[in-house]
């Protein structure tokens, strides 16, 4: 259990102490989309979605989302975050709304899950709105792309081939 920072010396869940890390300046950007059939993209496009402006209620909701991660995923620190940015595009050729999430904090611990519960609130938000038009749109790809600052050091995600994202290693 010594590699788990989670878990104990009787293996019981725990939430890592970060008062002997040192407080830096953390950056994460996460990104993820939701596939939407031609309708849905359309009425989203033209305002014509009954419960409002789809991309506005979205983006403040990942605002939101970032600012509750602590209060939802059971070993995440609370945080002062210093930064929230969504940006929501809309994808006519993939028929999607693409969403990528920057947050920043100086502090003990990293703020990816804090970027990633943003984009994840967004595309909940976006399907909640949008469901009495389409039940069978999909969220995918949700991912961290890149991060900064902590003792881990800096990290990006790489594109592969197919234009997907992938940091899967096969060869271990």
């Amino acid at each position: 259990m010594a590699d788990f920072t989670h878990f104990n010396e009787e293996g019981r869940a725990k939430m890592v102490d970060v008062t002997d890390k040192e407080a830096t300046q953390r950056d994460a950007v996460a990104a993820g989309r939701i596939l939407l059939s031609r309708e849905t993209f359309h009425l989203i496009r033209s305002g014509g979605i009954k419960k409002g402006d789809v991309l506005t209620v979205a983006q403040i909701a990942g605002i939101m989302g970032a600012k509750q991660t602590s209060s939802l995923i059971p070993m995440c620190h609370p945080l002062m975050l210093n930064g929230v940015d969504l940006s929501l595009r809309l994808d006519e050729v993939r028929c999607c709304v693409e969403i990528e999430a920057r947050v920043r904090c100086s502090g003990h611990t990293g703020v990816e899950m804090e970027a990633l519960t943003a984009v994840s609130v967004a595309a909940l938000t976006i399907y909640d709105m949008c469901k009495a038009v389409q039940k069978d749109m999909v969220i995918d790809q949700i991912r961290l792309l890149r991060k900064t600052g902590g003792i881990h050091g800096d990290y990006e995600r790489k594109e592969n081939d197919y234009g997907l994202y992938s940091s899967c290693d096969h060869s271990k």
